[in-house]
Parts: structure tokens; C-alpha cells; sequence
């Protein structure tokens, strides 16, 4: 994947905010108790509008594993919002992509991931530039969003079965791209708490400049990092974190880097630390591994 096939600038956007062609929405999100919603009313970039990523991409009727919403359901929200499929969307979060990288895990499967570009560097990037903010909220009309759900990619997404075989067969390296904490076991956000069994640690914000403006570092370095768990441009990954959006990201940074077969685990931890037919480990990485 090239990068100019899904990230976007503050230039190209700060030129475009007026094109009707261009649907902008704001896709911050909080588990600290923190209202995205509410923050977007504070201020957002001119023409934008919310975007709540598990109203529009988490399947309503498997709200724990957060698995992938119907097509329909996709399509549904999006024309809902005002977005049609003459429409280009821009995604843009505060955590360098980490939330929109949601949305084009689900696009990319029901095969319109080209319809999505993300603003690298986000709201951190435009704030931290100076650039212009507004607290009026546009009303967009609603549209027709189509979405070629027959056309659904099946080797972008896997599920536990294909996770399992996996570890059995070493046919993949597993990516847990969450905190080490998570991984460890130390910290527990289902039954029960460890990782995948053989799977490697990778933490996800590895691929951003983050303590900067918060935008994807270059290909060549995202790689680097990678190669220190062992990932390869020829290898097959499957990444996996708590409720398939840390994965997501991951997955998007490392074909970014030239890693072409790189898989999500949707379900993650929240369906496998749920399901005690699965097997866990606990612990600290191996040492080939980085944290």
C-alpha cells in the first residue's frame, strides 16, 4: 500500500474544505470517560461532523467482541450521515489515526477502502499547526452510500479458528499489538487475562511519531521496528489487540511499510480471553520481542 492511497495532509485537506466531493468526520473516541461526542462540540475542523466508530462498524447484535457490522448496516449509517458514494470521507481522531483506522478496516473489507483517507497527524497535527477550528456542526443531507458487500475481501479479516490453526501450523506470525500490561496478564479486561499463545508483542503506537504530531512515521522506519519481532516484507501477520481497532491501526501501519499480508484478528482479546476453549499464555515476551 502506498501512502498517498490512504494518508492525506494538512495541506491537501486545509485546500479541499469547501469541495462538496469531501466528507469530513471527526472520530475521537475516549475509554477514560471522556465524551467524543462532546469534545467534537468544543471544537473540530470546519465541515466536520462526528463520527461515532462503533455506531457505524461494530456488528449491534455482538456488541462484546466488537466483530465487523453487516454491510447493510455500514451502508445504512453512512448515508444516514449524509455521505454518498460520490463522496470522498476524510477521517481524522487525536490518537494518529488510531479510531478511523476502524472504519477503513471495515470499508477495505466490503472492498471500498479507496473511498477513506486518513489525516496523518489528525486533530494533534491540525491544532498543534495553527489551523482553524469551528463549533458549528454541518447538516448534511442524507445520501446513498452503497456498499459491494459480495465483493468482501476474506483474507483482510480472520476469526479464532484461523487464529488457532495458525498457532498450530506456524503459519503466521501473531502480532498482540496491545499495552505490555494486557499482554502480560498483569492487566485483565476479559475472564480472563494473558495472550495468544506464540504471539509476539508489538505495540501499536510504535508506527507514529507520538509524542510529536502525532502522524505515521516513514515506511522504511515502521519496518525496522517490525523486523525486530521478526516480520519480514514477506511474511503473513495476524495482528490482534482488545477489541479490533489497535489491530486495525497495526494492521494499516505495517502494509504502509511494505508487509503486504497482514490480516486482523477482529474479535481479539474481547471474544478469546472471553472463550475458555481457547488457550492462553501469560508473561513477558520472548526475547526476540520488544515492548
Amino acid at each position: 500500500m502506498r501512502r498517498e492511497e490512504i494518508l492525506v495532509d494538512t495541506d491537501w485537506l486545509a485546500e479541499r474544505l469547501l469541495d462538496p466531493r469531501v466528507r469530513v468526520v471527526d472520530c475521537r473516541y475516549y475509554f477514560d470517560g471522556r465524551d467524543g461526542r462532546a469534545e467534537y462540540r468544543k471544537g473540530h475542523i470546519p465541515g466536520a461532523r462526528y463520527l461515532d466508530w462503533t455506531d457505524v462498524t461494530v456488528d449491534p447484535n455482538d456488541p462484546i467482541a466488537y466483530r465487523l457490522a453487516a454491510p447493510e448496516h455500514v451502508a445504512q449509517r453512512l448515508g444516514d450521515l449524509g455521505i454518498g458514494d460520490e463522496h470522498l470521507i476524510v477521517g481524522y481522531d487525536d490518537e494518529g489515526g488510531h479510531f478511523v483506522a476502524r472504519l477503513w478496516l471495515t470499508l477495505a473489507t466490503y472492498g471500498c477502502g479507496d473511498r477513506l483517507r486518513i489525516l496523518d497527524g489528525g486533530w494533534t497535527r491540525w491544532v498543534m499547526e495553527g489551523r482553524p477550528v469551528s463549533v458549528e456542526e454541518p447538516i448534511w443531507p442524507r445520501s446513498q452510500f452503497t456498499l459491494p458487500g459480495r465483493d468482501r475481501d476474506p483474507g483482510l479479516i480472520v476469526d479464532a479458528d484461523t487464529v488457532h490453526r495458525a498457532i498450530a501450523e506456524g503459519t503466521a506470525v501473531i502480532l498482540d499489538v496491545r499495552r505490555l500490561s494486557e499482554y502480560t496478564g498483569e492487566e485483565v479486561r476479559a475472564r480472563r487475562g494473558g495472550h495468544v499463545p506464540g504471539a509476539r508483542h508489538w505495540f501499536w503506537q510504535q508506527s507514529l511519531d507520538w509524542d510529536g504530531q502525532r502522524t505515521f512515521l516513514p515506511a522504511a522506519e515502521i519496518l525496522r521496528r517490525a523486523q525486530r519481532v521478526g516480520l519480514t516484507p514477506e511474511s503473513v501477520a495476524i495482528t490482534y489487540c482488545h477489541g479490533g481497532v489497535r489491530a486495525a491501526h497495526a494492521a494499516l501501519a505495517l502494509r504502509l511499510a511494505g508487509i503486504r499480508n497482514v490480516r486482523v484478528y477482529v474479535g481479539s482479546w474481547a471474544e478469546w480471553g472471553n472463550r475458555d476453549d481457547l488457550p492462553i499464555a501469560l508473561g513477558l515476551p520472548a526475547p526476540q520481542s520488544c515492548s
